[in-house]
C-alpha cells in the first residue's frame, strides 16, 4: 500500500505536488469512489485508480538531460507559438516534465523526467540541491559586491541562501565579466535578480551543473538519457543536502 499521490506521481501523470492538487480537487477515484484525502493509501497492482476518469498506467521511468537553448520555454505548450522543450525531445514517447525550470532567456542543463518522486526530491526547497551557472554580467563586479552574494543578499522575496561565487573571465574592453555562481535554491529568476541587486545585470546565463551532474560537451538543443549511476548520484546529492540542512 502506498500513498495515492505517490502512485500518481510514479505513473508519470504529474509531479507529487500536482498529484496532491488533483486529489484535493476531486479528480481522483479509487475503485469508483472519489478520494479527496491526501493520506489515502492504495495498491497500484490491485486497485483501479483513475485521474479525470482515465485509469493510470505505470510508465517506464525515464531521466533526460537537455542542453536547453535560449529562447525556449519549459511549459508543455505556449499560446504565443514559441518553441517549447518538448520540441527538442524527438523520439521520446513518454510524457516528461522539467525538474525545476530555466527561464526563456536562460540556456543550459535542464533535467526532464516522468518520475514524480525524483523530481520532488531534487526541487524541494528544504533540500538545497546545488545548481551552478555561468553568468555574463555588465561591468566587472568588485570583490565586495560578490561577497554580498556569498553571504546572502536581500531580494523582494527574502534573503537568499549563501552562494558560491568566483570570477571566470574579465573583459575590460567590453566592460563585462563572466562569473560562476552556485545557488542552493530555486526561486524564480533568482540569479538574474541577485546580480541586479548588486547593479551588474546579467546579459547571458547558462546552467552548467545540477546536483553535481555536469552539462559538459552536450551540444545545444540535444539531449541524452542519464545513466543509473548519474540518477543515483543525483538522489544521493539531494538526500545529503537535506540531511545537512536538517542539522542546521
Amino acid at each position: 500500500m502506498e500513498r495515492l499521490q505517490k502512485i500518481i506521481a510514479q505513473a508519470g501523470i504529474a509531479s507529487r505536488r500536482k498529484s496532491e492538487e488533483l486529489i484535493l480537487s476531486g479528480k481522483v477515484e479509487v475503485n469508483g469512489e472519489v478520494v479527496t484525502e491526501l493520506g489515502t493509501k492504495a495498491n497500484p497492482d490491485e486497485d483501479i485508480i483513475t485521474v479525470n476518469g482515465k485509469p493510470i498506467r505505470s510508465e517506464k521511468k525515464i531521466y533526460i538531460m537537455l542542453n536547453k537553448p535560449k529562447g525556449v520555454i519549459t511549459s508543455a505548450s505556449d499560446p504565443e507559438g514559441r518553441k517549447i522543450v518538448s520540441d527538442y525531445l524527438k523520439g521520446i514517447k513518454e510524457r516528461v516534465y522539467p525538474v525545476g525550470r530555466l527561464d526563456y532567456d536562460t540556456e543550459g542543463l535542464l533535467l526532464l523526467t516522468n518520475d514524480g518522486e525524483f523530481a520532488h526530491l531534487l526541487t524541494h526547497p528544504k533540500h538545497h540541491v546545488p545548481k551552478t551557472y555561468l553568468a555574463t554580467v555588465k561591468g566587472v563586479p568588485h570583490g565586495t559586491a560578490l561577497d554580498q552574494l556569498r553571504k546572502g543578499i536581500m531580494l523582494d522575496d527574502g534573503m537568499t541562501y549563501p552562494a558560491e561565487v568566483e570570477y571566470k573571465d574579465v573583459d575590460t574592453d567590453k566592460k563585462e565579466a563572466v562569473i560562476s555562481i552556485t545557488i542552493h535554491e530555486g526561486r524564480n529568476r533568482q540569479v538574474r535578480r541577485m546580480f541586479e541587486a548588486i547593479n551588474h545585470p546579467v546579459t547571458r546565463l547558462k546552467r552548467i551543473s545540477f546536483g553535481g551532474l555536469l552539462l559538459q560537451n552536450l551540444k545545444r538543443g540535444l539531449y541524452r538519457h542519464l545513466t543509473k549511476e548519474e540518477i543515483n548520484n543525483l538522489m544521493q546529492s539531494a538526500q545529503s543536502a537535506a540531511e545537512k540542512n536538517n542539522k542546521k
